[in-house]
């Protein structure tokens, strides 16, 4: 039997429900003189006016970097010079929606930055970050931040 007809072939079996239903998303770690940009969803979004790292979901076809750099000229109008990996986290909210975030660190961008689709935008010293009421899936991020175990 040739593996395109074997159901145990990874290629013929069925997705589990994780890979299935877990969002695949990028976040940046902006810095700029040791602060870090946050920004606050809307009250129109899902988690209204929760705090985040900007980024989003990575599109078929997409990279990691790609993703994010789209997402950063989306959201904030800047052409961004993508970093290392920072950290990687898995998140299931108690709804049930999962994803998996991977975070970049972003030192250089050019063009001004925009607040194109955000409640607000501030750089924010690592020191304050828990003070912000944060998504859950950023919290273990902006904990590391805070104690300066992540940059």
């Amino acid at each position: 039997m040739s593996n395109a007809q074997d159901p145990d072939h990874p290629a013929m079996a069925s997705p589990s429900p994780d890979s299935r239903t877990r969002k695949q998303v990028v976040a940046a770690i902006l810095v700029s003189d040791g602060k870090i940009l946050c920004c606050q969803r809307t009250a129109h979004q899902a988690l209204p006016l929760k705090w985040e790292f900007p980024g989003g979901k990575i599109e078929p076809g997409e990279t990691p970097q790609q993703a994010l750099r789209r997402e950063l000229e989306e959201e904030l109008g800047i052409d961004a010079e993508i970093g290392r990996k920072v950290a990687a986290v898995d998140h299931t909210y108690v709804n049930g929606n999962s994803v998996q975030l991977q975070f970049f660190k972003v030192e250089r961008f050019q063009r001004e930055l925009q607040n194109l689709i955000f409640e607000e935008i501030c750089w924010v010293d690592p020191k304050d970050l828990p003070k912000l009421d944060f998504l859950d899936a950023d919290r273990e991020i902006v904990r590391r931040l805070f104690t300066g175990n992540l940059l």
